[in-house]
C-alpha cells in the first residue's frame, strides 16, 4: 500500500502536536495553602517559557517539510523523521531564546510545620522579611501572598 506525501506530513504533524500538548499531572488541579513567615527575599530574573511548545510544533512541521524534499523512497522517510526531530528541537530552542524575561523574587518561607519552602515568583510589592504569609499552590504554580 502506497501512502501519499501529504498524509505522511499530516500524520507526523499530528504526532508532534500531541506530544507538545501533554496533559498536566494528577496534582495540577489541587490547591494547597500553607502558612508561614518570610525568612529571606532575593531578587532574581524569571525567563518565560510560555511559547516553547508552539516553537517545537512549528519547528517539527518545518523539519518534516524540508525532509520531504530530500531523496526518495525510504531515504525520504528517514529524512522526514530526522527533519521532524531536528526541527522540533530547534524550534523549541529558538522559542525559548526569544521568550522574554521579567523581574522576580525568590521568597524563602519557614512554614508553621518547620519546613523551609522557596518560591520563585514575579515581584509582589509589599512582601518583607518577618511577614506572615500564605503559600498558595505547589510546584511551579506556587505563590507567596500576604496574610
Amino acid at each position: 500500500m502506497k501512502f501519499k506525501l501529504p498524509s505522511r506530513i499530516a500524520t507526523l504533524a499530528t504526532a508532534v502536536m500531541l506530544t507538545a500538548c501533554a496533559a498536566p499531572g494528577p496534582d495540577a488541579g489541587s490547591m494547597v495553602i500553607r502558612q508561614g513567615k518570610i525568612e529571606q527575599i532575593t531578587p532574581t530574573t524569571i525567563r518565560s517559557e510560555a511559547h516553547t511548545g508552539v516553537g517545537a510544533v512549528v519547528g517539527g512541521i518545518t523539519g518534516v517539510g524540508l525532509g520531504s524534499l530530500i531523496g526518495g523512497g525510504t531515504g525520504r522517510d528517514v529524512a522526514m523523521v530526522a527533519g521532524a526531530i531536528g526541527g522540533t528541537m530547534a524550534g523549541a530552542q529558538i522559542a525559548n531564546n526569544v521568550a522574554g524575561s521579567m523581574p522576580g523574587q525568590e521568597v524563602f518561607v519557614r512554614t508553621d510545620s518547620g519546613v523551609l519552602v522557596e518560591v520563585t515568583q514575579p515581584v509582589m510589592p509589599g512582601l518583607r522579611v518577618g511577614q506572615r504569609v500564605f503559600i498558595q499552590g505547589n510546584g511551579h504554580q506556587a505563590r507567596v501572598v500576604p496574610q
